[in-house]
């Protein structure tokens, strides 16, 4: 890429300010080899050293620090090292060069400074209204190959020269892409700046239209945080949430690239990790299972299997007799039964009969210790009355009880849940046993549910949850326990709302997530997707999303939509294929699910060579052309995309203009939509 300035001729290669740049980033590269290498022999002299050291768990987790110090400190090939510079007005020629991570010289001189320390902020928020001490900021494009090949130069003081910044913004979107999703750390824009390097302390919700950078958002804000509170996070963990697999396969190297390795990133299902979906799950029944009254019918479910104590407890040592009566052991039952969780319910009971009974030793004039409650508190009598009244249970008992029991749903679901509804939720043909049950994806969040109630869920100190808006209220519980002592990022977009029971409401969605004071920002400026797209998609938004106001674009892009009426659907896609390969990039064929197996098929026997997304892994990395099924497009960029048949996008299912919504924004470039069938009425209009 070149981005000269609009002040400048092109620049060439023999530019001697060109050569200079190059030889200052061959000397950074230099240095993080060195840093590399300084880490890997410090590991290696102190492992020796720590073999007398024989506290296991120390060795352990020191080494593992620095593993993952050395392995960010790998250098990346294809990531440039700087992206940026800050000449200061101090007077004295100062220069900071701002990039992907601090890099220091042998004597501990910065040559590169880290874009999240506080002196980089600058490079995102310098205006010549507010020039923060910067007298001219430098931009530069790389090939590639991370090669300096050009520089921009906007200068705060003087006289102004054109808005180069959106330039160079707009060159960088535009530069063809394949592979894995870049980070946008050179082009942050100053609004997501600002939600970037929000204090760790504050849930942030971004309610982000197509193309306005949410994703990055919240990948660069988990590096930012990372960065000022390592040693916190370090303790409790970090996440990043995704909608599948394919997804986060897209976005996995942008945390790496930003010198970030040690953050989970998964799925909501593989987070929650209770059942897979061994059943097919029908619309309603998935969205009456997602519904959050069903937490309390669950938690009465799990209550219900503690039950009135009819007879008291018999404790007998050597030959003493201690008898704690059945109205006593029923104070204690009836005085724990629901005031905490289930587990640690139980083992409170046993300790207060075990306490009754010590009490009585006491008064005979015995000695009782520790030991000795806790001797009692296990002891054969006691276990056996609470396994009559508070039976140890695990959640797939639990639900499998409800879900086959017509008579314990009823008084599990009281007035919470209608006789229909009750009747949808029953299965038709139960297993024989909880342990042969066959789950689906929507019994997962209940499981969880109950799993919480029996035993608290751990917390860790932030996550990332990208597409938010499609999870259930049970499913927002779920995710929102194993974040409940820490913070979120919260990322998606009403629009595209796909999922059965999704929410339409981020105040709702966030009061299930337990973070009901969020701060609720809204991203409707977009940078990637250009304006003729947009405006487009958003003919949909009054029937999918009437309360959303429509985004805009900041750029427009010659011939980037075309929708074309065609005879034959295959016969005109290879063509269409053919010319967008044609130009530079990655291209996307986006159409429902059950036509994208065929769709590949017919190009591949036109030797187009095209991947399918959720088949291959490397289905991004490996081709230009990938064809997506449409529930997989979610989150995804290409620069050219084909919408194929978008009628039969929306009859696959019950959202299915939400997920024409989402298939029509993932182009950056061009958007072609081919079609046989009429479009939707929205999209008929001219």
């Amino acid at each position: 890429m070149a981005v000269p300035s609009p002040t400048h001729a092109p620049v060439q290669d023999d530019d001697p300010e060109i050569a200079a740049e190059r030889a200052y980033l061959a000397t950074a590269r230099a240095a993080l080899r060195r840093m590399h290498r300084d880490v890997v022999t410090t590991e290696t002299q102190l492992t020796a050293a720590a073999e007398d050291n024989d506290n296991f768990a120390e060795r352990f987790y020191q080494r593992r620090a620095r593993e993952l110090r050395a392995l960010a400190l790998v250098d990346l090939p294809d990531v440039p090292l700087f992206f940026g510079r800050l000449d200061l007005d101090s007077g004295d020629g100062e220069r900071l060069y701002i990039g992907r991570r601090h890099v220091h010289d042998g004597a501990g001189e910065p040559l590169v400074i880290d874009w999240r320390a506080p002196v980089s902020t600058a490079f995102y928020r310098a205006t010549r209204d507010d020039r923060q001490g910067v007298a001219l900021r430098r931009r530069y494009g790389f090939s590639g190959a991370a090669e300096l090949t050009a520089y921009e130069d906007e200068p705060l003081t003087g006289t102004a020269a054109g808005d180069t910044a959106a330039a160079f913004l707009a060159a960088e979107i535009e530069r063809p892409r394949s592979g894995p999703m870049r980070d946008i750390v050179a082009t942050i824009q100053p609004e997501q700046d600002d939600l970037v390097r929000a204090p760790l302390d504050r849930t942030v919700c971004v309610q982000g239209a197509p193309g306005t950078g949410k994703t990055a958002v919240g990948l660069h804000r988990v590096a930012y945080l990372l960065y000022t509170e390592r040693d916190r996070l370090g303790r409790t963990g970090v996440a990043v949430v995704g909608p599948n697999r394919s997804f986060l396969s897209y976005i996995r190297r942008v945390l790496p690239a930003l010198g970030e390795v040690n953050v989970t990133q998964t799925t909501v299902e593989e987070l929650i990790g209770r059942a897979g979906a061994d059943r097919a799950a029908d619309p309603a029944v998935a969205r009456l299972k997602g519904d959050a009254r069903m937490a309390a019918v669950l938690s009465r479910a799990l209550w219900l299997h503690v039950t009135r104590p009819a007879e008291g407890v018999m404790y007998a040592k050597g030959a003493s007799r201690y008898r704690v009566p059945d109205h006593e052991v029923r104070e204690i039952v009836a005085g724990l039964r629901g005031t905490g969780r289930y587990g640690p319910g139980r083992d409170a009971a046993a300790k207060r009969i075990a306490h009754a009974v010590l009490v009585q030793m006491e008064r005979r004039g015995e000695s009782p210790d520790d030991r000795t409650h806790n001797t009692v508190a296990r002891s054969q009598p006691v276990r056996r009355l609470l396994d009559q009244v508070w039976p140890r249970l695990t959640p797939e008992q639990v639900l499998f009880r409800l879900l086959s029991d017509a008579d314990f749903l009823a008084k599990a679901a009281r007035t919470d849940l209608t006789a229909g509804e009750q009747a949808l939720l029953l299965w038709e043909k139960p297993a024989r046993s909880w342990r042969s049950a066959k789950w689906t994806a929507a019994d997962s969040a209940l499981l969880d549910e109950l799993g919480d109630l029996i035993e608290r869920t751990p917390s860790i100190g932030h996550l990332v949850l990208d597409e938010a808006q499609d999870l259930s209220p049970m499913q927002c519980r779920a995710v929102g326990r194993r974040c409940a002592t820490g913070s979120m990022t919260v990322l998606g977009d009403i629009a595209q709302g796909t999922a059965p029971a999704a929410t339409g409401d981020w105040t709702e969605l966030l009061a299930h997530l337990g973070k009901p004071d969020a701060r609720l920002e809204t991203l409707d400026r977009g940078y990637r997707v250009p304006a003729q797209i947009i405006d487009y998609a958003a003919r949909l938004l009054p029937e999918i999303a009437p309360g959303l106001g429509a985004p805009t674009s900041a750029r427009r892009s010659p011939g980037a939509l075309r929708v074309t009426a065609v005879p034959d659907l295959a016969a005109a896609l290879v063509p269409a294929c053919a010319e967008s390969l044609a130009g530079d990039g990655s291209v996307g064929v986006i159409a429902a699910d059950a036509g994208i197996r065929a769709m590949r098929e017919g190009l591949a026997a036109a030797g187009l060579e095209p991947a399918l997304l959720g088949e291959d892994d490397g289905a991004m990395e490996r081709a230009r052309l990938v064809c997506v099924p449409a529930t997989l497009a979610k989150g995804l960029e290409f620069d050219a995309v084909i919408v194929a048949e978008p009628a039969r996008i929306v009859a696959a299912e019950p959202r299915g203009l939400h997920r024409l919504y989402v298939a029509l924004t993932r182009a950056v470039s061009a958007l072609h939509v081919l079609h046989t069938e009429p479009l939707p009425a929205a999209l008929r209009a001219s």
